[in-house]
């Protein structure tokens, strides 16, 4: 069972799990162990609340097929455990990411002294600039 947050959690069986072996240089136990995971997550299949499944149906990340189905492959460990566990908590990532609701922005306008005080820095650093200049009547 994976925990999400104090509400809402996701059964074992709703999370398919695939052991091949891992790509790259691995030395003698890379052609006969399959360490690598491939997690299968079928969103619309899920036991997951409604306001979940629209967020990550709806959120635009790679992992996530048009069909509804994310497909995370970890293999960055030595052993399936590990591997297994690395899915796992990106698949729990990637969901708290998708449905954390941003705050609205509240467009504000600067104070007028705010304003007054940012033309003033400007006037004086055109002043210190323009006595950098060359001296007149030499």
């Amino acid at each position: 069972m994976l925990k999400i947050s104090n509400t809402v959690t996701i059964p074992s069986d709703d999370i398919e799990f695939n052991f091949v072996r891992a790509q790259g240089a691995g030395g003698q136990n890379v052609n006969k162990v399959s360490s690598a995971v491939h997690l299968r997550f079928d969103i619309r299949a899920s036991s997951l609340p409604d306001f979940y499944k629209e967020r990550l149906l709806t959120f635009n990340d790679q992992r996530i097929s048009s069909e509804g189905v994310i497909v995370i492959k970890a293999q960055s460990f030595r052993t399936q455990e590990k591997n297994r566990q690395d899915a796992l908590n990106r698949l729990l990532g990637l969901i708290q990411k998708a449905t954390v609701v941003t705050k609205k922005r509240k467009a504000t306008r600067p104070t007028r002294s705010s304003q007054k005080k940012r033309m003033d820095r400007k006037h004086q650093r055109g002043q210190t600039k323009a006595l950098r200049g060359q001296v007149k009547g030499w």
